[in-house]
């Protein structure tokens, strides 16, 4: 059966699909009492990694689009550690998104506004979070953008 969050989901056309395995030596999340701490996600999506530098090829637009991957993964990540019931997510706690910048590049936040603008319009004001967005030189994969999450759990 279909959760409201996932319903909500289906609204928007997003349908999430299994939760990807690491592909290096750690967890995908790990849950401190109420608290799940899910490792970052990278951005991609059905067609593929989404690579490049914000500022050096790769603009706004392109990087928010991105980064609204990394939070579908997310949310992919918080249902596989809540046993498939996406609707004990109670809210979103903090993200930290990291943006592959090129040096002149200081518009990370409105590249991180693609994931906090999606999870805002499917949870409402339990997606509101605590968020930064940093400019890095490099990312695994030359991806465009990585998130990470804190959210609290039922």
């Amino acid at each position: 059966m279909t959760g409201t969050i996932e319903a909500k989901l289906a609204e928007l056309g997003v349908t999430l699909t299994e939760a990807s395995p690491p592909q290096a030596n750690y967890v995908p999340s790990v849950q401190c009492g109420n608290t799940l701490y899910v490792s970052g996600q990278i951005s991609q999506g059905p067609d593929g990694l989404v690579t490049g530098r914000l500022g050096d090829g790769v603009s706004i637009e392109e990087g928010a689009a991105a980064a609204r991957l990394c939070a579908i993964s997310l949310l992919t990540q918080v249902k596989a550690a809540c046993g498939g019931d996406l609707d004990r997510l109670v809210r979103i706690v903090k993200l930290t998104a990291f943006v592959n910048s090129a040096p002149n590049f200081t518009d990370q936040p409105k590249v991180a506004n693609g994931a906090s603008d999606f999870l805002v319009s499917v949870l409402g004001d339990a997606g509101r979070h605590a968020r930064s967005a940093v400019g890095v030189a490099a990312l695994p994969l030359d991806v465009a953008v990585e998130i990470e999450g804190i959210f609290e759990i039922k």
